[in-house]
This record gives C-alpha cells, structure tokens and sequence, in this order.
C-alpha cells in the first residue's frame, strides 16, 4: 500500500468512526486498523525524512550526501 493509500484509508477510517451509529465492536476494529496505518504512515515518514537529511546542499549549488547520525 502506497503512502497516500494509507492515507486515504485512514480518512475512510476517521469518517466511520464519527459515525453516531457505529457500534462499539465495530468501532474497536476499524481503530485497530487505523493504528496499524497510522504506525506503517509515521515509518514511512520517517524514512523520508531520514533521506531528505542526507541530501545536503552546499552553498555553491552542489549537492552532497551525508552520513546520519542515529
């Protein structure tokens, strides 16, 4: 699943959680599903981010990578 499928997933999870008519085990399932894409989104964020700081640019336009520090 992509990053914006995870997403778009998560919104339909959010619209059927604000449901007033959503019984409370249904309710537990789809926030179980919605943690577990939360949980792959922020992963995959953080890699993103992870390679976005390697990427560095210097001042004369040049670009270089970089090891992280973790």
């Amino acid at each position: 699943m992509t990053f914006e499928q995870t997403l778009h997933r998560l919104e339909e999870i959010v619209r059927e959680l604000e449901r007033n008519d959503l019984d409370l085990d249904k309710a537990l399932l789809f926030f179980e599903e919605g943690i577990g894409h939360l949980r792959a989104a922020s992963t995959a964020l953080t890699v993103v981010d992870a390679r976005v700081q390697q990427l560095v640019e210097a001042a004369d336009g040049s670009f270089s990578v970089t090891e992280l520090s973790v």
